[in-house]
């Protein structure tokens, strides 16, 4: 994964062509006590210390699809009768594929099916399962987790309106629950195949495109849920983003004795997912740092004191003067400044 730093790194930004060397060797010595010592002429070229917030940026190549697939398999035997087409998009009570020219139905819910169902059971499966009836506008009956006459008549309902045996049953592999919408990425199956219960015949996948990126776990503190990125296209368009998960896997090294590599996997969503762009190359630009209501100036404006540390130099009506500062963050060309008299408005001097 390629990484740069989109801002002035700190070892740079501290060179001489950064920072310039000011020798105190023969200033007047600080009179008031303020740390300061006085200048020489007027700089040629004078920034604002301003306030305001520093947000420090660190980029890494990410790719944009759509998440991690999933293999979807039968729970029937038969065969295959129908497919939907790859990049299908299937909702809740649409039809994922057809065995012996009977329908296998998605509905929305986080427990996997993994019984029958029929008048007298009871369990949150059932619940689940009589939440979708409810949604598809399947009614008559009570949706708890209570299988009842009333439940098996609706279910009659809906077998019939799907072409099925109306028996008011539920057979186990008739049902696949998913937590909503799912897009085909391909078939693992042709039309005509024999099957058995097991046998894969979808690969699916979330139906919006995401970017995805992995960080090694040093970089863990990037991956905040919810933190906003900026994530750059292939054509140079830049479009917001928002992490949506994060993940830990660990690589098992591949020889006794090294150590196994643990990354973090970042899942980026978008208010408004780009198109057209399957697999596409991205970079991803996350906050790693940020300073809010701080005084900063211009990198270039920092002085390298010859005694240690930095200053700047004031610029007063038609003189100048020398104060040290602290520095913080580096951020954008700017950076987080910090001493005595400092405020905002000050002219600082902007050495050639």
């Amino acid at each position: 994964m390629r990484r740069r730093w989109t801002t002035a790194a700190v070892a740079v930004a501290l060179t001489a062509g950064g920072v310039t060397a000011f020798l105190l060797t023969g200033g007047l010595p600080d009179t008031e006590g303020t740390g300061a010592q006085a200048a020489g002429t007027q700089p040629a070229a004078t920034a604002d210390i301003t306030r305001q917030t520093l947000v420090d940026k660190e980029s890494h190549g990410g790719s944009l699809g759509f998440g991690d697939d999933a293999s979807l398999t039968t729970r029937l035997s038969g065969t295959v009768t129908a497919l939907p087409a790859v990049d299908t998009t299937i909702k809740r009570g649409g039809t994922l594929y057809q065995v012996d020219n009977d329908p296998v139905v998605l509905l929305y819910g986080s427990l996997p099916a993994y019984r029958a169902l029929s008048p007298g059971d009871e369990g949150a499966d059932v619940a689940q399962f009589e939440k979708n009836l409810w949604a598809l506008g399947y009614r008559g009956f009570t949706v708890d987790d209570e299988y009842t006459s009333a439940t098996a008549d609706a279910v009659e309902d809906w077998q019939d309106d799907l072409g099925l045996d109306d028996t008011g049953t539920l057979e186990l592999g008739r049902v696949v629950y998913a937590g909503g919408p799912i897009r085909v990425a391909s078939r693992s199956a042709d039309l005509g195949a024999s099957v058995q219960p097991g046998t894969e015949l979808l690969i699916t996948s979330a139906t919006s495109r995401v970017a995805t990126v992995e960080l090694g776990i040093d970089d863990q503190r990037l991956a905040k849920k919810g933190a906003k990125v900026d994530v750059t296209l292939p054509d140079g368009k830049t479009v917001t983003g928002k992490i949506t998960g994060v993940t830990t896997t660990v690589e098992e090294a591949e020889n006794p004795g090294q150590r196994d590599t643990t990354n973090i996997v970042v899942t980026v969503g978008f208010d408004k997912a780009p198109q057209g762009l399957d697999d596409a190359a991205v970079e991803v630009l996350f906050v790693s740092a940020q300073r809010e209501n701080v005084l900063t100036v211009p990198v270039n404006a920092l002085l390298a004191l010859a005694e240690g540390g930095y200053g700047l130099q004031i610029v007063d009506g038609t003189g100048t003067r020398i104060v040290a500062v602290e520095t913080g963050l580096f951020a954008s060309g700017r950076v987080e400044v910090t001493g005595d008299g400092l405020a905002e408005g000050q002219k600082v001097g902007i050495p050639t």
